[in-house]
């Protein structure tokens, strides 16, 4: 079975579009399809069409959310809904081709476990292009992970990936390099992006703040997420080593001062302060990284970012689908 997941956040008008593409595609591709829409808090309408499509046709299934939670949240209720040997991820936005799952799905093929769509040309004002490109080029240069298009909507993944996966805040831009991290092959393919047909880009300048802050949170993660003490104890020596310099150096020209007080080395006070405070600062880091080793052990909570008022066909308990084995459909 391949699970397709849809965020959906006031876009009424192009569900019915998106589910009559999807379903075209499946006949022909002979697919084995279900199509999870989850409503972000929409205002518009969108909830009631998405029961009217899983009222005529058992293979949808809607997920509606009491408030907007973001898209991260919206992914994650998918992902754990689904059932599925192979993920998919569209944007209810009609940007993304559905007619191009079968190429995703031949790729996957290859070895990989994860494909991330790359809009290579975008119908996008100038003003969010450039800035996600360069944004894009950063993210690579920072973890590793070099692709055009990180946050492209259109993604394809094997079952095990997505079970893996803890999306909260605005991690779902960064979906790749958390796959990479955890020892996932990332590719990446070419996609038609086509032109908005309905509504506006719910996606502002601001995300790009919002952004850069989550990439050092996934940096940080990544890197030392399992091990927070080796960077904050590492900070933590740095400054010990400091503190220990400058009281040396303190010392040393408290001994001259008693012996020639004209020979004695000027800013003793200063160069005090600032071994204090490095000493403090030193302490300080080292019990957070005892403190964020001892959390790391304990928690094991898995607490949704998100609640859910209904869904249309709900399943008692979401049954783990079988590993991926062999060539895809």
């Amino acid at each position: 079975m391949i699970s397709i997941v849809i965020p959906v956040y006031n876009e009424r008008e192009s569900l019915v579009e998106l589910h009559g593409e999807i379903t075209v595609v499946a006949e022909q591709a002979d697919l084995d399809v279900e199509m999870i829409f989850v409503d972000d808090g929409s205002r518009d309408g969108s909830w009631g069409v998405i029961e009217g499509l899983a009222a005529q046709d058992k293979r949808v299934r809607g997920i509606r959310f009491r408030r907007n939670f973001g898209k991260a949240a919206a992914l994650s209720a998918g992902f754990q809904a689904c059932r599925g040997d192979v993920v998919f991820t569209l944007d209810a936005d009609l940007q993304d081709n559905p007619a191009e799952m079968p190429s995703f799905l031949e790729m996957l093929n290859d070895g990989y476990d994860m494909i991330s769509g790359w809009k290579r040309t975008r119908h996008d004002p100038w003003y969010k292009v450039l800035p996600s490109r360069v944004f894009n080029r950063f993210i690579g240069w920072m973890t590793g992970v070099r692709l055009h298009d990180h946050n492209c909507g259109m993604k394809c993944y094997r079952g095990e990936v997505v079970r893996e996966l803890r999306l909260y805040g605005e991690m779902h831009r960064f979906i790749p390099v958390l796959a990479a991290a955890r020892g996932f092959q990332v590719g990446e393919r070419e996609v038609n992006h086509r032109p908005r047909k309905f509504g506006h880009s719910k996606y502002g300048v601001k995300r790009f703040a919002k952004g850069f802050l989550d990439l050092l949170t996934v940096k940080f993660l990544s890197d030392f997420g399992r091990r927070p003490q080796h960077v904050l104890g590492s900070i933590g020596l740095c400054c010990f080593l400091v503190a220990f310099l400058g009281l040396g150096y303190f010392g040393l020209g408290a001994i001259w001062q008693l012996l020639d007080a004209a020979s004695a080395p000027a800013g003793g006070l200063p160069v005090l302060i600032v071994s204090m405070t490095a000493l403090i600062m030193g302490t300080q880091m080292l019990l957070a990284g005892l403190l964020a080793e001892m959390m790391t052990r304990s928690d094991e909570s898995r607490e949704n970012s998100f609640a859910i008022a209904e869904e249309t066909h709900p399943l008692a308990a979401t049954v783990p689908a079988p590993s991926l084995s062999g060539s895809v459909r």
